[in-house]
């Protein structure tokens, strides 16, 4: 049986040859003396236009002076405390709402039993005026 050759010109089908070695390590080479080369030019760069900025000292600034309501808050978690110490007074106690038109308020609790007692307000169901029967049921065509 004849055997079939693959390769071109009956060459042996693998590379005979090295890479050239000297060409890559001078491709290295020449690639790190760019990347510090471009480095050091950008360092030079910043430091100049850091010269060119004129030199400032910054203003101190009172902020209660400088800057309206509502302000940021400086002590967050005792503004948090604060804040649901005040909630929880205004859910646990009674209090007036609006005193000139009767409106109080009751504790959270005291207004759960008072729906659980009474339950909520339902609307009723709204009654119709009957129609007339051939109103009601259109005719068939034949």
């Amino acid at each position: 049986m004849d055997e079939i050759n693959h390769t071109p010109h009956g060459g042996p089908g693998h590379e005979t040859t090295d890479i050239n070695v000297w060409a890559v390590g001078k491709f290295g080479i020449y690639l790190t003396l760019v990347v510090l080369l471009s480095v050091a030019l950008l360092f030079g760069l910043m430091r100049y236009f850091q010269s060119q900025e004129p030199q400032e000292v910054a203003q101190t600034v009172v902020p209660d002076k400088v800057f309206p309501e509502p302000r940021l808050e400086r002590n967050e978690a005792i503004d948090l405390d604060k804040f649901r110490a005040r909630e929880q007074q205004t859910l646990t106690t009674y209090g007036w709402v609006d005193q000139s038109k009767g409106v109080v308020r009751i504790p959270i609790d005291r207004a759960i039993d008072l729906v659980a007692q009474k339950g909520l307000p339902s609307r009723h169901p709204v009654t119709q005026a009957s129609e007339p029967a051939s109103a009601a049921k259109p005719e068939a065509k034949q």
